[in-house]
């Protein structure tokens, strides 16, 4: 038979619907396969943890075939429960694949305890500032005689004077003592100049 003949034949037109129906079959088989594995279009919403113990977290993301991963404990937030999750990576209501580990961070038992700074003879607008840094907050303000106005002359916590490097608990109010800043130059020096003066005996 020559090749035209074979061509226009029934013969190779059989074999080529035959072909194409064996693609066709094998191309489905792939591409079903392929949804199978990756679990195309079975995307799972990741919950809300906020608030809950590990334990908690634990019973929700078992129900939905996910699991999580404990990455650290964080300074305590007074808003949240103790040891309860403060951070979650997925965030809630993320799409994820059945299996997904889900990453949170656990809220501390307490404060941590912090050492006081040095901010005696620091003006107020420096203290604030230096305290708040450390995670401490500013407390009663009280002022007494004294040159320096606003120069902070001591440091207290419900009535105890405290000093530079002191542990205190983080997220406690520090009570500052101000110079007034009413001790003038003029009493200043006279007040010297009585200490030292001398008084004059009869021998003189």
């Amino acid at each position: 038979m020559s090749l035209r003949k074979y061509l226009t034949s029934r013969v190779f037109f059989a074999q080529i619907l035959a072909a194409m129906t064996i693609v066709a079959i094998i191309s489905y088989l792939f591409f079903h396969w392929i949804t199978y594995t990756t679990r195309h279009g079975q995307e799972i919403t990741v919950p809300d943890l906020s608030k809950l113990s590990a334990e908690q977290a634990e019973e929700k993301l078992d129900a939905l075939d996910l699991d999580y991963i404990i990455l650290d404990t964080v300074d305590f937030r007074p808003e949240f429960p103790k040891l309860t999750i403060v951070e979650q990576e997925p965030k809630a209501g993320s799409k994820v694949k059945e299996g997904r580990k889900i990453y949170i961070k656990i809220n501390a038992s307490k404060y941590t305890m912090v050492s006081l700074p040095d901010l005696v003879e620091k003006t107020y607008r420096q203290a604030v500032p230096t305290l708040e840094a450390v995670g401490l907050l500013e407390g009663t303000i009280t002022y007494k005689p004294y040159l320096g106005k606003d120069m902070v002359l001591e440091m207290r916590m419900n009535g105890k004077k405290l000093k530079a490097g002191d542990k205190v608990l983080k997220s406690s109010k520090i009570d500052l003592v101000l110079g007034d800043g009413k001790v003038g130059f003029v009493e200043a020096i006279d007040s010297t100049a009585v200490d030292t003066m001398q008084i004059p005996t009869g021998d003189e």
